[in-house]
């Protein structure tokens, strides 16, 4: 206990040598400089006029925002999602009919000249792996569907957002010089308003 004291006090001591206090070099702004132009880049209902086009008709938001090349990718990934929706509830349909053919006692189109080709427990499993199949794919095409709203308002927001050159994140590695037989590598991080 003693010993665990003494280091957590060794390490806040040692820790706390290095803070340095640095000038405030902050200029603050009141809302009086603050300027924004009726037709300049700032549009306050730019990132909800795209969410509301996607909603509407899924990639709209993405045309909205000018990023062309997003829109196919959106279409075929709710088209493929849909397609398999259609796809897993047309095949349960049919072994759905099939089974309760058979439970009647009545020929379905699994059976060939009185010999049954799949079993009744068969058509009762793929029952439920292509209602599960089905109702993933409903799933995912909801997840799709709210995914690319968010996107297309994310990204109207992001394209607002200011990046000038003063408001960069330059990475610099620097070698340390004064231990020259085994040098050691430093990583500076240096960022500008």
């Amino acid at each position: 206990m003693f010993l665990k004291s003494i280091i957590s006090i060794l390490f806040f001591a040692f820790f706390s040598a290095t803070i340095q206090a640095q000038k405030d070099s902050l200029n603050t702004k009141t809302r009086k400089d603050i300027k924004i132009e009726k037709g300049g880049d700032y549009d306050p209902l730019s990132p909800s006029k795209a969410a509301f086009y996607s909603a509407i008709f899924p990639g709209m938001g993405q045309v909205y925002n000018k990023k062309y090349w997003k829109t196919p990718i959106v279409w075929g990934a709710m088209g493929t999602s849909i397609y398999y929706y259609l796809n897993n509830n047309k095949e349960f349909k049919r072994y759905r009919t099939a089974y309760k053919l058979r439970k009647n006692n009545l020929i379905d189109e699994f059976t060939v000249d009185g010999v049954e080709i799949i079993s009744e427990e068969t058509l009762e499993r793929a029952q439920d792996q292509l209602r599960e199949n089905r109702d993933m794919s409903l799933l995912t095409t909801v997840i799709l569907y709210v995914l690319q709203i968010v996107e297309a308002s994310v990204n109207a927001h992001l394209l607002q957002f200011n990046t000038d050159d003063n408001l960069s994140f330059k990475p610099t590695f620097m070698n340390d010089p004064i231990y020259v037989e085994a040098p050691k590598v430093g990583l500076t991080i240096k960022y500008n308003f």
